[in-house]
């Protein structure tokens, strides 16, 4: 996937970051427990346990609101530079590291790091650290 660099403002990573946060915040305070979108997906296939409609609806959310924006304002087109046995792969070898990591990005990166929570800036840090590197032995030594 390129960026378009040229095109790059910070203003909409900014307002981005900041709904994430808010959006994070606002589901804490309600419910009472941090938005971990793999524990709350977990708990949807269980088919098990208190506040399965508030959690499916705030999943529905997260998928359709890139659909609604994207009726009204231009998204830049998305080029996958992979296969699609490459994408399906890297997916499930990201379920996986959610799996023995206890948690996704949205739990520990947005939710655990503002708790200060240690175990979650270790697991921050440990992901962000396999994908540069993964980035690195794909594009610069395998030539992908």
């Amino acid at each position: 996937m390129n960026i378009d660099w040229a095109g790059f403002t910070p203003w909409s990573a900014l307002a981005g970051g900041a709904l994430i946060g808010l959006s994070a915040a606002i589901f804490a305070l309600a419910n009472g427990r941090v938005a971990g979108i793999s524990g709350l997906l977990g708990s949807l296939l269980q088919r098990q346990g208190e506040g399965r409609g508030e959690k499916a609806a705030f999943l529905v959310g997260l998928l359709l609101a890139p659909l609604l924006w994207g009726l009204f304002a231009a998204l830049p087109s998305i080029h996958f530079e992979t296969s699609s046995l490459g994408l399906i792969v890297a997916g499930l070898l990201v379920g996986i590291g959610t799996r023995y990591g206890s948690g996704c990005t949205s739990g520990h990166g947005v939710c655990g790091i503002s708790r200060l929570s240690p175990r979650s800036v270790l697991a921050t840090l440990c992901f962000m650290a396999t994908g540069f590197v993964t980035v690195f032995v794909l594009r610069h030594l395998l030539g992908a």
